[in-house]
């Protein structure tokens, strides 16, 4: 009998949402309103879906948000001076740079321009080079919200052996370091690695955040396994779009011990998880605002 566990990312968020509404009242009570800004460059579908998802999360949870909807020709100059703006203004606490971006803006550019206290995306150098020495700082939504799936499904991770499959400075690399801050012996696969399914096939833990659609199949499993997928493919099937992620959900079921649908799996977690996010660099911002007798006075779950 097959006693996989479907791992429930929109329960999951449910709850981490309900956190943060509670910690934005208390914030509130304290004289602070968390504020995200969000940018959005261009009428990419896709971005104009998330960003829409990402506005109606903030004001479910109390935080107040800014749209600054520009056009696709907007300059890099343009696009600087705005994050300038908003690193300066002190009710803005988080900046979120929707991506892609148009052609002609330099991605990394813009990214570095975004203060690292207001870095919600956790994508500033600063960002990435404290987490991988264990820092506390801002980290990255999606790998975050990976991790409190995996700690809701298996609890302690120390000691567990985890891979990886993929190595984008967006998923894989900042899950790589997530892991090992749990004390996991982390092993990333990618497309230079030799006999990559053997070694997710020793796995306790699979991320899959490749970006193809069913290329895990459960020979690549241990039995067992916990899994978490990251991949969002859209493809046609039986005369209908949908969307799949990178594992075959049907072949790994009856191998693993628990995974994550797609959807309902991880995307829900992802935007939750900038809302935290929003509200820890909010506290964060007022402690530096404040003397250290007023500063003891705040904190979030």
């Amino acid at each position: 009998m097959n006693t996989c566990k479907l791992i429930d990312g929109k329960a999951a968020a449910a709850r981490v949402l309900k956190q943060v509404q509670a910690d934005v009242l208390r914030l509130k009570a304290d004289g602070i309103e968390p504020a995200l800004a969000v940018i959005l460059l261009g009428e990419d579908p896709a971005s104009q879906v998330y960003v829409r998802n990402k506005i109606l999360r903030a004001e479910e949870a109390g935080i107040r948000s800014l749209e600054y909807r520009l056009g696709a020709d907007t300059s890099q100059g343009r696009l600087l001076e705005l994050i300038s703006t908003l690193n300066n203004d002190r009710a803005v606490n988080g900046i979120l740079l929707q991506l892609p971006l148009p052609a002609h803006i330099e991605e990394t550019r813009a990214l570095q321009a975004i203060a690292p206290g207001k870095d919600v995306d956790g994508f500033h150098s600063e960002n990435v080079g404290g987490l991988s020495q264990g820092r506390n700082v801002l980290t990255p939504c999606t790998p975050s919200g990976c991790m409190q799936l995996l700690e809701d499904a298996c609890g302690d991770l120390s000691g567990k052996h985890a891979v990886v499959i993929g190595r984008s400075n967006i998923v894989g690399k900042p899950m790589a370091a997530l892991l090992l801050k749990a004390h996991c012996s982390v092993t990333v696969v990618h497309s230079r690695s030799v006999d990559a399914k053997a070694l997710c096939r020793l796995a306790d833990i699979v991320i899959a955040a490749v970006g193809r659609p069913r290329m895990i199949d459960a020979s690549w499993l241990k039995p067992g396994a916990v899994v978490i997928d990251v991949g969002i493919n859209r493809i046609q099937e039986h005369g209908r779009s949908r969307l799949v992620g990178d594992v075959d959900l049907d072949s790994a079921l009856p191998q693993v011990s628990a995974i994550t649908p797609v959807p309902g799996g991880v995307g829900p977690m992802t935007i939750a998880f900038l809302m935290k996010n929003t509200v820890t660099a909010a506290v964060q911002q007022a402690h530096a605002q404040r003397s250290p007798s007023e500063a003891t006075c705040l904190s979030i779950s």
